[in-house]
């Protein structure tokens, strides 16, 4: 018998009647809101665009380097594409393209700020190069708890437009398209964490749950990857949530 296959199944069982209460208990609550109308929704769509024409080769992705437990506090990079490192001058003055600088956030998970993925400015106001940014992410990660990796099967994603709106680009003639995306995380089984934030998506508004680590507390943190980056058919982006209780 093969207990992973049956499990899987019926957490993607649990997952479909979750949907569907929610999906009926959102149309419950908003019953008396008015509905768009049909020429506004064909209107943002013949308006503006769902692509752009230059295509980027890389989006953007996040990993957890670790907790500082004596902190409250989850350290997270986010690496660039190679095709936005800007121009370095070396020491003999010439002028190349070294490895992408990546980008260093503090994730807290206790105080005023739980929740806020905020990116640590100190650190590149004292460095001048993506080298001196690596070698504190190296110094930084040997005094961290590691996350523990759990199954994606026991969470679901459930995303929703808040705001649609239009974004001009220089060399576009039709402006291409804007969603205020909000992304909700929580257990399958309806017990347990969960968490939600608002993010800016361009083009399309579809996201992904790509990981999910447990931490010691019972909460965890989840990383959902959404289109989030305006240019070629709409690179990916991601984004860390807390969950808590």
């Amino acid at each position: 018998m093969n207990r992973d296959a049956k499990t899987q199944s019926a957490l993607v069982a649990i997952a479909r009647t979750r949907r569907l209460q929610r999906a009926l208990a959102h149309a419950s609550i908003h019953r008396d809101a008015p509905i768009p109308s049909l020429r506004q929704s064909l209107g943002f769509m013949t308006s503006t665009a769902r692509q752009t024409e230059d295509a980027a080769p890389h989006g953007h992705t996040m990993t957890v380097l670790g907790i500082a437990v004596p902190e409250a506090i989850a350290y997270v990079v986010e690496e660039l594409g190679a095709d936005e490192t800007p121009p370095e001058v070396g020491t003999d003055g010439t002028i190349g393209v070294g490895p992408p600088t990546p980008i260093v956030y503090r994730l807290w998970l206790a105080g005023p700020r739980v929740g806020h993925l905020v990116p640590i400015h100190a650190w590149y106001e004292q460095c001048d190069s993506a080298a001196e940014i690596r070698a504190r992410i190296a110094a930084v990660a040997t005094t961290l708890e590691p996350v523990v990796r759990t199954t994606t099967e026991a969470w679901m994603l459930s995303t929703r437009v808040v705001q649609r709106r239009a974004l001009r680009v220089a060399g576009q003639p039709v402006p291409i398209r804007k969603y205020a995306l909000q992304l909700r995380v929580e257990a399958v089984s309806g017990y347990g964490p969960s968490g939600h934030t608002t993010v800016t998506a361009f083009l399309r508004p579809e996201a992904e749950l790509a990981e999910v680590w447990a931490l010691a507390d019972g909460r965890a943190l989840a990383r959902v990857t959404y289109t989030g980056i305006p240019s070629g058919f709409g690179q990916s982006k991601d984004t860390v949530i807390l969950l808590t209780e």
